[in-house]
């Protein structure tokens, strides 16, 4: 039987007690930080326990929570966030299991959003003190109910058809039902005349004036290859069009004919959903592609592109009206995660991720793999066969290695990650190897680590708990050797099965730290996703000039809260017109970098209410859900995309104003 022990009634930091109507407690807070406070003895928790607890959150505005598990006062500490989808029971879960920070990213149930473990590596016995914050808000104040934790000795069921307050939270085109906005669609009907009406306007879109074919600039021009490539002239790098002109590549990600919702227990949110999955089956997935495995997702912008449009002429008429609205608005490429079937036929240019699956291959933190491993090498070629089908498409600018590594989301580098969590292997001996070329004689080993460790404790699999100083500058340095041995492994597989096309990177979350910078150099392009007000300009220069390569942006963004979602994004603005006045600022800001060859926007369509596979459900898109195309964003980013080419070549100042910036709705 498993056994559940309540934590003791929490200590509120900040926060204010108000009277509970549907779970035990309730709170009220008004600022990030503010928190309630658990103190319990050491040993109260194990590694195979789990912390519990029920959630409802009805606020409009959606709040980033954060959970903390402490060794003490001053000691490690374990870092998980995570959102509650508003107007829905929710169910809290933490493994303790994962206190180890062997996992980044925990996948969302239901209506518990977005986990995300940070921080330290804490031992769960040792664990003292535990508090729940607001980590993120809106301007509003933040009201939420909850029940007591508790730490329970088997992993806890899910909630089934959770409580609504208030009835289903969104209508079957996906729209909420909670709120009010300009330009809402009223009904199917109307979505289905705005739909016809953009894919008759798309016959006559243009890119703007001096745009060549491929939407590069035929004011200037190099030598042609038939393929996009790289030039430096005397004043910038430059991407060249397969005709050999200069391209600064201005594009959208996930330019593609949907945006799954993941639905999997929580169906009772959607108005008449029975009705709907009835006339709709094909827009329900349960493939991993969904994220989780056998989780059901609803695509709402695939059912209404085929309401509008119906089944058969479906997908050929959402392309036409696609690459229309690009073209118009001046957008000239489909950016990561995008269908690059239709880009490809449409001679539209394009970038393709690589799926980094290496199934052979067992991982040694998180999803770095052991780049010594005897199956290694064929994962490699298995790797590099993805390129196969796109040799010799003039339309491809090139291809992205991998997105966002886990195992950079870590303040442990992959080789000390390795040494705390990953027993005997050939990466291990690898490591012990490294350190006796450093530490003849393993008492100098011992003296420099200021602990009891032998070579063989470092090959042999023994795991350790923690590193001082020095001790983590030698496993940052072996943390280069692996992973210029991963990226070198697979770059240079990938030319040799597609020598005329771009290799553009890892798309790393930030800027990479020196150890990580140092393996870099085998890419032709360093790729960055970068959520900030602008690009981090004095950084990039330097790690330009550190590695030698351009530089290109593969995310970024900027929402609001006045279109019916709970969530902004990552960064926020007062409003829709904000959002074109931010995209203007940053686009050409850092077309004005001499060293940025590109910046694509995340992304096409904004994600779904109820949220995509990990719970994002953002205001992000420059389309909403029932296809209306958000017209001050648009608008700005036409008058941008105007003169990008005049800023890129420094002809004309990019854009000075300054947008209503507001605080950070997530992360």
């Amino acid at each position: 039987m498993p056994t559940e022990t309540p934590f003791a009634p929490p200590q509120a930091k900040g926060l204010e007690a108000i009277p509970a109507r549907t779970l035990p407690l309730a709170f009220r807070g008004t600022a990030p930080g503010q928190a309630l406070h658990w103190t319990i003895p050491a040993g109260a928790l194990a590694a195979d326990y789990w912390i519990v607890a029920d959630f409802h959150y009805d606020e409009p505005d959606q709040t980033t929570f954060r959970l903390e598990l402490s060794e003490g006062g001053e000691g490690p500490r374990f870092v998980m966030t995570f959102s509650v989808l508003p107007g829905v029971r929710a169910r809290l879960q933490l493994p303790l299991a994962r206190l180890d920070l062997n996992r980044w990213a925990l996948m969302r149930e239901g209506a518990l959003l977005k986990r995300c473990c940070y921080g330290d590596r804490v031992q769960p016995t040792r664990v003292t003190r535990v508090v729940l914050a607001l980590e993120r808000t809106a301007e509003s104040a933040v009201t939420w109910e909850m029940t007591l934790p508790v730490a329970r000795s088997t992993e806890p069921p899910r909630l089934e058809r959770p409580a609504l307050a208030g009835g289903p939270l969104v209508d079957p085109l996906g729209q909420s039902l909670r709120r009010s906005w300009p330009g809402r669609t009223t009904d199917a009907a109307e979505m289905t005349e705005r739909l016809l009406g953009q894919r008759q306007a798309a016959q006559t879109a243009l890119w703007p004036d001096g745009y060549s074919r491929w939407g590069g600039w035929t004011a200037k021009r190099f030598a042609a290859t038939g393929f996009f490539r790289l030039e430096q002239d005397n004043r910038r790098f430059w991407f060249v069009d397969p005709d050999g002109h200069p391209y600064w590549s201005a594009a959208v990600d996930c330019v593609r004919s949907g945006t799954p919702a993941l639905v999997e227990g929580i169906e009772n949110t959607i108005e008449d959903w029975d009705a709907l999955r009835a006339s709709f089956p094909e827009c329900i997935d349960r493939s991993t592609q969904s994220g989780i495995e056998g989780e059901a997702t609803f695509d709402f912008v695939r059912a209404n592109l085929a309401g509008a449009f119906g089944r058969e002429n479906c997908k050929e008429a959402w392309a036409d009206t696609i690459v229309g609205i690009l073209r118009e608005t001046g957008f000239n490429g489909f950016g990561n995660w995008s269908d690059s079937e239709t880009a490809s036929a449409r001679s539209f240019p394009y970038v393709h991720p690589l799926k980094t699956v290496f199934a052979r291959t067992p991982k040694v933190f998180r999803d770095f793999p052991d780049v010594w491993h005897s199956d290694w090498m064929d994962d490699v070629r298995e790797f590099a066969a993805q390129l196969v089908p796109l040799r010799g498409d003039p339309a491809l600018i090139g291809y992205f290695l991998m997105n966002e590594p886990k195992w950079g989301f870590a303040s442990q580098t992959p080789a000390e990650g390795m040494l705390l969590n990953t027993g005997a292997g050939p990466a291990r001996s690898a490591l012990a190897a490294f350190l006796r070329d450093r530490y003849t004689f393993e008492t100098d080993l011992a003296a420099a680590w200021e602990m009891h460790v032998s070579f063989a404790d470092i090959e042999d699999g023994r795991v350790f708990e923690s590193f001082g100083k020095r001790a983590r500058a030698d496993l940052a340095a072996f943390s280069t050797v692996m992973a210029r041995r991963f990226f070198t492994d697979l770059s240079e597989a990938c030319r040799k099965v597609d020598p005329d096309h771009l290799n553009l990177g890892a798309r790393y979350y930030t800027l990479p730290p020196d150890w990580l910078a140092d393996a870099m150099g085998v890419f032709d392009v360093f790729s960055m996703n970068a959520y900030e007000e602008r690009i981090p300009a004095e950084g990039l220069e330097q790690l330009h000039r550190r590695i030698g390569l351009p530089v290109l942006i593969g995310e970024w963004h900027f929402g609001a809260l006045d279109v019916g979602l709970p969530m902004a994004g990552i960064c926020r603005v007062a409003n829709q017109s904000e959002r074109g006045k931010a995209y203007r600022r940053y686009l050409e800001d850092a077309a004005a970098r001499p060293w940025c060859v590109g910046a694509h926007y995340f992304q096409l369509y904004d994600q779904p209410y109820l949220g995509r596979f990990d719970g994002e459900n953002w205001n992000i898109g420059l389309i909403d859900i029932c296809h209306r195309v958000y017209g001050e964003f648009a608008t700005a980013a036409r008058h941008s995309h105007e003169r990008l080419y005049a800023v890129a070549n420094g002809d004309s100042p990019p854009f000075d104003g300054t947008p209503d910036y507001r605080p950070r709705h997530f992360c």
